[in-house]
């Protein structure tokens, strides 16, 4: 029997078993070699690897930073007002074989359960000691940093580092919504009850002080017209007296005149008087010599009286310095 028909099959059989043993692992993996679950090897950088025995198995797992949204989770704040909280975690593998032994055959799957129960964990007690107004800022650096310490201290048996996490929502339970925009309302409506009042009140001080204002000025003009008015009405009367000083007869005649045109004008006025009542004296003598002064019977009223449609009679002084005689009242 040739030789070589022995030989072949056994370098193919020794070739095909030295791949077997020779493994590539990617910049972007993390390799362990187990023996009956055991590890046996650890490959963390690129390049080939190798196993001695067709017993041993290659387990690859990512190295890269891998991310985890955790499940909306409900906290309860200082101020006893809860709150539904979710998150986003950033995690990387850092020791393999750590991570192996806490996770098992499961991997990655099982590591993203157990993180994300950390992370809650986390979340729920950095948030449950501080206020709902801390939570619900736009500022929460600081606490996100609180959350990313503790839970990178919780994770760290798993062979993991936690390298960031963010909430991503912090809001309020559907069935209190209702019950706090109510609450918000009402505050915003108290807040502008009361500002209504204030507004009012001020509006109140100016009107009362405007009216103050107007009453002050109407007394004060109402006092100059007082007083500019009785300084016209004693200058009407010095002038009067000057004229009636000058020509007492003509003065007196001049009135009597005024006298006629305010008591006969109108369209439905008469007067029924006898014809040689003082009124008409002046009708009676007229042509007659001038007196030195008025004749008695001036026919002018003294002020106040009316005569016809109401018009005051002019008033002038008798010859011998007496009252002046009245005129009859009209009568329509």
């Amino acid at each position: 029997m040739d030789r070589t028909s022995f030989i072949l099959p056994a370098i193919a059989a020794v070739v095909l078993l030295a791949l077997s043993c020779v493994f590539i692992v990617d910049e972007r993996e993390k390799a362990l070699v187990l023996q009956f679950g055991q590890v046996t090897a650890v490959k963390e950088d690129p390049g080939l690897g190798f196993k001695f025995s067709v017993f041993q198995q290659v387990v690859r797992y990512d190295g890269r930073i891998l991310g985890l949204p955790t499940q909306p989770l409900e906290v309860t704040p200082l101020d006893d007002r809860r709150l539904v909280v979710d998150a986003f975690a950033r995690w990387q593998i850092v020791n393999v074989v750590e991570f192996r032994e806490a996770v098992g055959a499961e991997g990655v799957r099982a590591a993203q359960t157990r993180l994300e129960g950390i992370v809650n964990n986390a979340i729920s007690n950095v948030l449950g000691s501080v206020p709902s107004q801390a939570v619900l800022s736009e500022d929460r650096t600081g606490l996100m940093n609180q959350i990313r310490d503790l839970s990178r201290r919780e994770a760290a048996s798993l062979g993991v580092d936690v390298i960031d996490v963010r909430l991503t929502r912090t809001d309020l339970p559907e069935q209190n919504l209702a019950a706090t925009y109510a609450r918000m309302r009402a505050e915003r409506e108290r807040e502008a009850t009361d500002e209504i009042a204030r507004g009012n009140e001020a509006a109140s001080r100016v009107r009362a002080s405007a009216d103050r204002t107007v009453v002050e000025l109407t007394s004060d003009a109402r006092r100059q017209a007082e007083v500019i008015r009785g300084e016209a009405d004693a200058e009407r009367n010095r002038i009067y007296a000057q004229a009636f000083g000058r020509d007492p007869e003509f003065f007196a005649f001049s009135r009597s005149m005024t006298s006629y045109e305010r008591a006969l004008k109108g369209t439905n006025s008469s007067i029924v008087v006898k014809p040689d009542t003082a009124f008409f004296e002046y009708f009676r003598s007229y042509g007659a010599p001038s007196a030195a002064i008025a004749p008695a019977g001036v026919p002018v009223a003294p002020a106040g009286d009316t005569v016809g449609d109401g018009t005051a009679l002019p008033v002038a002084p008798d010859a011998g310095g007496s009252a002046p005689a009245v005129a009859p009242a009209a009568t329509e």
